[in-house]
C-alpha cells in the first residue's frame, strides 16, 4: 500500500472517537460509479472462490487514495492481509445473528486489526445493517460467540448506510447481522486487516492534545453502568498508544497524571 496523501489520514478528533467508540463510519469513500459496480457484481456472485481474489472492483475500491488513507491511520503503509467474506443476507430473512466477536482472546495488549465493512448500496433499517455496541472493544476479553446470551443492549446501534459508506471496526467490537424486512438482498463486504507495524502517530497527529480530541472522551457509554468511568480510563489509555505519546491524558479526572502513570 503506498502512502496517501496527509489530507486523507484520519484527524485527531476521528482517531479519539475511534479510541472511545471502538469504530468509524464514513461516508460517500467510495463514488457512485465504483458503488454500482461492485453491487451488480455482487448480486451475479455465486459464492465460490474467495470474493477479495476475483474482484477487481473490490481492490479498485481498496485502492482509492481516501480507503487507503484511513486503513494506514488505523494499520500502517504495509498491512498483512487476514480474511475477507462477501456477508449476504436475502431478501426478508427475519433472523438475526447473536453478538459475537471475531476473535479468539487477544493477548495484545493495545494492537488491534481492522475490519472494514464496505457498503455497495444503500442499507437503511429496515434492510438489516450491522449492529454493533459501541464502546464494547474495551471489553475484549470474550470468545466469539461466548456474548450470544447479550440482546438489546441500551447504546448499541445499527450502521445504517448509503452506498459508498465503509465502516472500520476494531477486531473485538461486539457486533452481529440483523433481519432484513425487504424484497432487496443485502450485501456488505468485510476485510481483515492485520497490523504492518506498531500503531503508533500513524494519523495526523496534528492537534492530537487539543481540546476537540479531549471532548470526545467526556462521552461516557450508558451500557458499561458504574463501570463507565473505568471504560474511560480504557479509551483514554488506548489513545496514549495511538498517539505515541505516554503523556497525553484525557483520562476521567486526570486519573494518569495524578498517580503518576
Amino acid at each position: 500500500m503506498s502512502n496517501p496523501d496527509n489530507q486523507h489520514l484520519l484527524t485527531a478528533v476521528q482517531m479519539a472517537q475511534f479510541a472511545v467508540n471502538g469504530y468509524l463510519q464514513i461516508e460517500n469513500l467510495v463514488p457512485r460509479e465504483l458503488n454500482e459496480a461492485a453491487h451488480a457484481e455482487q448480486r451475479a456472485w455465486k459464492g465460490q472462490g474467495n470474493y477479495w481474489n476475483s474482484s477487481k472492483v473490490i481492490k479498485d475500491i481498496f485502492e482509492l487514495p481516501q480507503v487507503k488513507g484511513v486503513l494506514q491511520s488505523l494499520v500502517g503503509a504495509a498491512p498483512v492481509y487476514d480474511h475477507s467474506a462477501l456477508h449476504i443476507v436475502p431478501a426478508q430473512h427475519h433472523k438475526s445473528q447473536i453478538y459475537h466477536a471475531d476473535s479468539v482472546i487477544d493477548t495484545r495488549p493495545f494492537a488491534f486489526d481492522i475490519q472494514a465493512f464496505y457498503f455497495s448500496h444503500d442499507t437503511p433499517e429496515i434492510m438489516g445493517p450491522t449492529l454493533i455496541l459501541p464502546g464494547s472493544h474495551l471489553h475484549n476479553k470474550v470468545n466469539t460467540g461466548s456474548i450470544g446470551r447479550y440482546k438489546n443492549i441500551i447504546g448499541q446501534r445499527k450502521l445504517e448506510s448509503k452506498a459508498g459508506t465503509i465502516g472500520f471496526l476494531h477486531h473485538a467490537i461486539w457486533h452481529c447481522a440483523q433481519p432484513n424486512y425487504t424484497d432487496e438482498t443485502r450485501y456488505v463486504f468485510k476485510l481483515r486487516l492485520r497490523p504492518g507495524q506498531e500503531q503508533r502517530s500513524l494519523f495526523n497527529i496534528t492537534d492530537y492534545n487539543g481540546p476537540e480530541a479531549a471532548q470526545v472522551f467526556r462521552n461516557y457509554h450508558a451500557w458499561a453502568g458504574n463501570d463507565a468511568r473505568l471504560n474511560q480510563i480504557a479509551a483514554a489509555k488506548f489513545y496514549r498508544y495511538l498517539c505515541g505519546d505516554d503523556r497525553v491524558d484525557f483520562s476521567f479526572e486526570g486519573v494518569f497524571t495524578r498517580m503518576g502513570i
